[in-house]
């Protein structure tokens, strides 16, 4: 029996296209706010683009989706990704027109990109990905981010990767099963395809 994907549909602008990208993995995921198949999901994936109080904001929306996610993820430990804002989610708060809390999975807050003067924001294009030390799903190479803001990890053992922008970037972050990456695997091609082939084999 297939396995169930869980792919959070809240509002989130790239849905669609990780949706595809997860297919062309070899998955079968199932577009859902649906909180019951959350909960009993055998994997869940929270995309993202946009404004962190914005997205935040679109999963509080739905009735017992956090709930549901929490359940799944933290309660019986199936593996999750969170893409781009999705993975800023996992943080204790984010700080664009102010404060606002986020889901508190992962220690640490989102903040502006502040890189030198030959740097802009966003930082958009192909980039590295660097592991910090090693993880099963994190490989050397290059992916493409577009975003504004970084996750600042307060633990630098749930810091997996980084990239260069004027400075380290947080590009992955995680711990157990959970993992969230900066760059669009929807958008990073052969790096991509490849990174998320890894997460729908990952057993952590």
């Amino acid at each position: 029996m297939p396995e169930t994907i869980a792919l959070i549909d809240y509002g989130a602008g790239n849905l669609r296209s990780v949706d595809n990208a997860l297919k062309a993995a070899g998955g079968t995921p199932t577009v859902t706010a649906d909180p019951d198949l959350i909960a009993k999901a055998d994997r869940v994936v929270l995309p993202g683009v946009g404004a962190f109080a914005a997205c935040m904001a679109g999963l509080s929306a739905v009735s017992g989706l956090i709930e549901a996610m929490e359940q799944a993820v933290r309660g019986r430990g199936v593996p999750f990704l969170g893409v781009c804002v999705g993975m800023q989610l996992l943080a204790d708060a984010g700080h664009e027109h102010g404060r606002t809390p986020g889901l508190g999975w992962i220690g640490g807050d989102v903040r502006l990109l502040t890189p030198g003067p030959a740097y802009k924001v966003p930082h958009m294009g192909w980039n590295d990905v660097l592991p910090n030390g090693d993880h099963p799903l994190i490989e050397r190479g290059e992916a493409y981010y577009l975003h504004s803001y970084a996750f600042d990890v307060a633990d630098p053992a749930e810091r997996l990767a980084t990239t260069d922008h004027g400075g380290s970037v947080t590009g992955a972050v995680g711990r157990a099963n959970i993992i969230g990456v900066q760059f669009h695997p929807e958008k990073s091609q052969a790096y991509g395809l490849s990174f998320l082939q890894r997460f729908l084999a990952w057993k952590p």
